[in-house]
C-alpha cells in the first residue's frame, strides 16, 4: 500500500497558498484510484483546513509539525508532545525581551470543534498586527489576551514574525535548548522579516508519519516537502521528494527533486508517477 504525505506551503500550495485547480483534479484522479493520501503540515489544524476546504482528505491529518493528529472520521484529536509551562515561560522571555509578540497557540480539547485559541500580548510592529488582520482572521481561531493563558492549557506550538537577523538570532538560541526546536524562515512579506514556530523538540512530523505508517498498514511512504521541518518524515520515508523551490540541503535528502510548487510540479509528478 502506496502512502502519500503532503507538505502543505511551499509544496502542494501555490504561492498564493491555495490548492491550484490541477492539483485539486489530481487528488481527484487519486482518489479514483485508491491511492492513500494525507497531509502534514506544520499548520494548526484550523489554519490548515481552511486552505484544504473544499477538497476530501479522510485519512487522518498531521498538523502543527506532528503534534496533533485529527482524524475526520469520528472528528477525533490527538495531541502529543506539547509544551511544558517553562518551556512556554522561557520562550515567552525570548520574545519579550527582544521586543517581539509571542502568539501562543492552543487547542481546547473540550470544545466539539477543537477550538484553536491564540493567546498574545499587545502587537508592537506593523507586521504582527498584518499577521492578525490578514492571516488569523481568516482562520477560525479565537483570539485572545495572554493575561487570560489559563495554567493547563493545551499548547501546541508558540509562533512569531519580525525583523529577520533578530528572529534568527532568538532562533539558534532556542534551538539550543535540549527541550525545544524552532523553525524558521524567510516571511513572504519581504526577506527583511522572518517567521518562527516553536515547539517540544519530540514534536516531528517524522514520529506521526511512522505512527501513521504503523496504523494504516503502508508498506510504501511517499513524501513531499521543502523545508526543514520536512527532514524527519524524509529520514523515514521510502521515498521522498522536493520541490524545486526547496531548501538545498532539502533537495539534497530527497530521493528527487521535482517541478516547482507554483508550477504544479507535486501534481505533474504524481500523473507520471501513478499513470494518473
Amino acid at each position: 500500500m502506496d502512502l502519500i504525505f503532503f507538505d502543505l506551503d511551499g509544496t502542494l500550495l501555490n504561492k498564493s497558498s491555495q490548492i491550484s485547480t490541477f492539483t485539486r483534479e489530481t487528488l481527484g484522479l487519486l482518489s479514483e484510484k485508491d491511492i492513500a493520501f494525507t497531509v502534514a503540515t506544520g499548520r494548526t489544524m484550523h489554519s490548515a483546513q481552511f486552505v484544504l476546504e473544499g477538497q476530501s482528505f479522510v485519512l487522518p491529518h498531521i498538523y502543527n509539525n506532528g503534534v496533533a493528529i485529527w482524524d475526520p472520521t469520528g472528528n477525533a484529536l490527538t495531541l502529543e508532545n506539547l509544551l511544558a509551562p517553562s518551556e512556554v515561560n522561557l520562550i515567552v522571555e525570548y520574545a519579550v525581551k527582544n521586543n517581539i509578540t509571542p502568539f501562543i497557540n492552543t487547542v481546547n480539547l473540550e470544545s466539539p470543534e477543537h477550538e484553536h485559541i491564540i493567546y498574545y500580548s499587545t502587537p508592537k510592529h506593523l507586521i504582527e498586527r498584518n499577521l492578525i488582520d490578514k492571516y488569523f482572521s481568516r482562520t477560525k481561531a479565537r483570539l485572545a489576551p495572554i493575561e487570560e493563558l489559563p495554567p493547563a492549557a493545551h499548547i501546541t506550538n508558540i509562533s512569531m514574525i519580525g525583523d529577520a537577523t533578530l528572529v534568527y538570532d532568538i532562533y539558534q538560541q532556542l534551538n539550543n535548548h535540549d527541550e525545544l526546536i524552532a523553525y524558521s524562515g524567510p516571511a513572504i512579506e519581504g526577506d527583511e522579516y522572518r517567521w518562527m514556530d516553536v515547539h517540544h523538540k519530540l514534536a516531528s512530523k517524522g514520529s506521526a508519519v511512522e505512527l501513521l505508517r504503523k496504523q494504516l498498514g503502508a508498506s510504501n511512504v511517499i513524501c513531499f516537502g521543502d523545508s526543514d521541518n520536512d527532514l524527519s518524515m524524509f529520514e523515514l520515508a521510502d521515498e521522498a521528494y522536493a520541490p524545486a523551490n526547496a531548501k538545498p540541503y532539502i533537495k539534497e535528502a530527497a530521493t528527487s527533486v521535482i517541478g516547482h510548487h507554483d508550477e504544479d510540479g507535486i501534481a505533474r509528478f504524481l500523473r507520471e508517477r501513478f499513470s494518473l
